[in-house]
């Protein structure tokens, strides 16, 4: 097994290895239909990362990630393709894009704004000119 590269992103700037001693890899029979002869190979894998444990992340990082799973645990399965090797590849790109997702910083706070002068003018000036074309809409009144 490779160690498991994640790309660059928001609070990752260079990157992040995680060693291939820190992950877990397990395979089993894939579920789903089928006849003679298929599935008699364990082609659903399922990669386990200890957050909590592993030595690649920085301890900001590890708090980070520990707020995602407070149980210490990243546990990934993959079984959408027939082979062992494109679900192994896949549950690798899922574990690589829930640990840079998990590991960027949280967005600045909102500053609550008001609405402008200008912004209320236009909203009163176009609520009149749609209620004055809905008067429009009214019955026909007979002039005597």
């Amino acid at each position: 097994m490779r160690d498991l590269h994640v790309p660059a992103g928001p609070g990752l700037p260079e990157g992040l290895v995680v060693p291939a001693t820190d992950l877990v890899e397990r395979f089993s029979r894939s579920p789903g239909p089928g006849g003679q002869s298929v599935n008699t190979s364990d082609s659903r894998v399922e990669l386990e990362l200890d957050v909590a444990a592993t030595s690649a992340l920085t301890d900001t990082q590890r708090t980070r990630a520990l707020r995602r799973w407070p149980s210490g645990r990243i546990a990934i399965a993959a079984s959408e393709h027939r082979s062992q090797h494109r679900n192994r590849v896949a549950a690798r790109e899922r574990l690589a894009d829930a640990l840079r997702e998990a590991l960027a910083p949280p967005p600045p706070p909102r500053r609550p704004t008001r609405p402008s002068r200008g912004a209320k003018e236009r909203r009163l000036r176009a609520k009149k000119e749609r209620a004055g074309t809905k008067a429009l809409r009214g019955r026909v009144r007979d002039r005597d």
